[in-house]
């Protein structure tokens, strides 16, 4: 259990640390990464649900006994910016700067789903203690 509480509360913790300063970086990517966005709500709305994942991550790791059945989600929701950004760069279209975070992203996920198997076993040793 201590595996899964550790494994979500940094995930969120750093996660939070990495998405919220987007909030106040349109104008500086403009600048480092032209041109300037073209859909601010997609930048935006990507920014807000991906803080709203992190403090996810945050509630999961609060009880992972409980809230266990949404484990295979949170796998889900860094699974897909990893293969979104491997096929973006077999096409070259992935700054190398992404690397770094999809790397990340990849090892989250598999201590996500360490997680999830670990406290499935120390649910069904709480089940045949009963």
């Amino acid at each position: 259990m201590r595996f899964a509480k550790w494994a979500f509360w940094i995930a969120g913790a750093l996660g939070i640390l990495e998405i919220a300063p987007l909030y106040f970086m349109e104008a500086q990517l403009a600048v480092d990464m032209p041109p300037a966005l073209t859909h601010p709500e997609f930048y935006y709305g990507f920014a807000g649900v991906t803080l709203a994942w992190q403090l996810a991550f945050l509630v999961l790791g609060s009880d992972p006994q409980r809230y266990r059945p949404l484990m295979p989600v949170a796998v889900v929701e860094k699974v897909t910016f990893v293969v979104a950004a491997y096929w973006l760069w077999t096409q070259g279209r992935l700054p190398s700067m992404f690397i770094g975070g999809a790397l990340l992203d990849l090892t989250y996920g598999i201590g996500f789903v360490v997680a999830y198997f670990m406290t499935g076993r120390q649910q069904a040793s709480l089940h045949k203690s009963m």
